[in-house]
């Protein structure tokens, strides 16, 4: 099967949409399939791509560091937001997809070039998949203080154009049933159940963070206004406990002086962001705008008791008592009872911990992968038999 995916974010972008679309291209790539990658440029200056060997010209820019092809769309940063990047109207798009000769054409979080993806897949007659993973709707409101009917009209657009949508959760699919979303399944995320894995705790690293042997409360994701990573505040004032914070973004300036007590540690990847997991005590996350939430899933596979909002994705990922704690969103004093709660009763956070990579442990990439496949073949499916 060839698969065009249309991303509006892919490594060396640190964020969920780039983290499922790599992951969702090395895995049909893995099973046999034939995926190329379209996707925002980064900035000048950046590691060029390499192009030796690559398409003509007005197919843009072929980065060769993965092995299938990843088409670069010049792009512009997001006005005060510049870790984002949006890409620029281009016939490279449609070019791309024409020569690649795509039986399928994925949409990751459509948007802006997700849009050009789905306007190129109906001029192609491709069936399309949108996978729905960004509540852009409540990120217009946060960013802008307006323009959440016009993200929703835009989303709503490119959703009922395709063949399928896919929610992460069942709070995800309810927003979009109740914006008028046509033909919606529920796909969620894997996790790498080996990567993150309790083995990772690591002593040394906790003596650094907590010389002391305060419990280790960590938040980690995007600095960002929607995360609300400010609730934690709070909670770092509190004796016996160290607020570590892993991450980076608009809101870190603003944080680290709310928070002067906790550590920042930066942006972490790989095996070295599993052993930060698995070293916490507790992990935090306070943001109530997740359509799905991936961190609560690597927190969960690492051994560690989850404290996580009851709003969007962490619905489905936290059984409450018994996987994780769930609050009220935004609520930053129940937030710090249900850390002060763990803090005192260590059986809790063994019984939560070991409940919680049970929960996970056959949410794998490789089972998550095939049911996405399944998802391409039921769409191809369901094209040849309108057509015949």
């Amino acid at each position: 099967m060839r698969v065009a995916i249309v991303t509006e974010s892919f490594p060396p972008d640190i964020n969920g949409v780039a983290h499922c679309t790599l992951q969702t291209a090395d895995h049909l790539h893995r099973r046999g399939h034939h995926p190329l990658v379209i996707a925002p440029a980064g900035p000048p200056g950046g590691p060029p791509p390499a192009t030796a060997g690559g398409p003509p010209e007005s197919q843009g820019e072929l980065d060769r560091s993965h092995p299938y092809p990843v088409i670069r769309i010049p792009s512009l940063p997001l006005p005060g937001y510049p870790q984002v990047r949006v890409a620029l109207p281009s016939r490279k798009l449609a070019a791309a997809i024409t020569s690649h000769h795509s039986d399928v054409v994925h949409l990751a979080s459509p948007f802006v070039l997700g849009a050009r993806g789905m306007t190129a897949a109906l001029r192609l007659r491709i069936p399309a998949v949108a996978v729905y993973q960004t509540d852009l709707g409540s990120y217009a409101r946060t960013y802008l203080g307006a323009g959440e009917n016009a993200a929703w009209r835009r989303i709503r657009a490119v959703h009922t154009a395709a063949d399928r949508t896919l929610a992460p959760s069942t709070a995800s699919a309810r927003d979009l049933e109740e914006h008028g979303v046509p033909r919606i399944r529920l796909w969620p995320r894997g996790v790498d159940t080996e990567r993150f894995h309790p083995s990772r705790r690591d002593p040394e690293l906790r003596r650094s963070l907590a010389p002391g042997g305060e419990l280790i409360v960590g938040y980690i994701g995007r600095l960002a206004p929607e995360k609300n990573v400010e609730l934690l505040a709070p909670l770092s004032q509190l004796p016996g406990v160290q607020v570590v914070v892993v991450g980076d973004g608009p809101s870190e300036p603003a944080l680290r002086a709310a928070m002067p007590r906790a550590r920042f540690l930066g942006r972490r990847t790989g095996n070295d962001l599993a052993r930060v997991f698995a070293s916490l005590d507790v992990f935090a996350h306070t943001g109530p705008q997740e359509t799905f939430c991936q961190t609560v899933q690597e927190a969960q596979a690492s051994g560690v008791p989850v404290v996580a909002p009851a709003a969007g994705g962490p619905l489905d990922l936290v059984d409450h008592g018994r996987t994780g704690l769930l609050v009220p969103p935004g609520d930053e004093t129940e937030v710090t009872d249900a850390v002060s709660l763990l803090s005192a009763d260590a059986r809790l956070r063994a019984a939560l911990g070991h409940a919680g990579r049970e929960a996970v442990e056959g949410r794998t990439w490789e089972a998550i992968g095939d049911q996405l496949i399944d998802h391409y073949t039921e769409v191809l499916a369901a094209r040849t038999a309108v057509a015949a």
